[in-house]
């Protein structure tokens, strides 16, 4: 049980990474991904990355510069132009529903307008899904000045697309539905500098 505790990726550049294990039935036509980082990187790094054979940025999360994120799915993306942190712990959340090819985004509890991607796609659900690098090869590939340093924790993966309730309630760290990646029930294997602490605050 990983509540109230963080992954530390100690070292910058790093080639630490997270395996993380999620019981995906069938291809996803829609999901959320969400999950809360604290750094003081100002270069590119991957926050989540979940690769297939097919596809390595099938479903990724990375941010090029302090204030810029980008949603990857299925190999293309969309910008969500963002305020520079002000070294805090931010929170964020994407969803993708492939009926609409609609994009949203969410930060600290709040919607940026929503964006177009990939309408009709599916995700594929032989996945790697890792925390700290950037596929470019399927489990692997990764580029150390990608990698993320820093503290990660509140990861979740789902299924379907959040509600505007339930986005917020991530953000609280409220109640939340059943997942298919939840932080308290997290299936993960480490690899290299990377260890888990207490979060220091709330």
């Amino acid at each position: 049980d990983l509540y109230r505790k963080v992954f530390v990726f100690r070292k910058d550049p790093s080639n630490a990474y997270v395996v993380l294990r999620a019981q995906l039935e069938q291809p996803l036509q829609n999901f959320t991904v969400c999950l809360r980082s604290y750094t003081d990187l100002t270069r590119p790094h991957s926050l989540f990355s979940y690769a297939t054979k097919a596809q390595d940025n099938e479903i990724l999360l990375f941010k090029p510069k302090p204030e810029e994120y980008r949603f990857y799915v299925g190999g293309k993306y969309v910008t969500f132009r963002v305020p520079e942190g002000r070294g805090d712990w931010e929170h964020v959340c994407a969803s993708w529903e492939s009926a609409t090819g609609i994009a949203e985004f969410w930060l600290n509890g709040k919607p940026w307008p929503r964006k177009g991607l990939q309408r009709g796609y599916t995700v594929g659900a032989t996945a790697a899904i890792l925390l700290g690098q950037e596929q470019d090869s399927f489990g692997g590939g990764f580029d150390l000045y990608n990698s993320f340093s820093g503290e990660l924790t509140d990861v979740y993966l789902w299924d379907t697309g959040l509600s505007p309730d339930k986005m917020r309630a991530a953000f609280l760290s409220l109640r939340l539905p059943p997942a298919l990646l939840a932080w308290k029930s997290l299936s993960y294997e480490m690899k290299g500098d990377v260890v888990v602490k207490p979060r220091l605050r709330e």
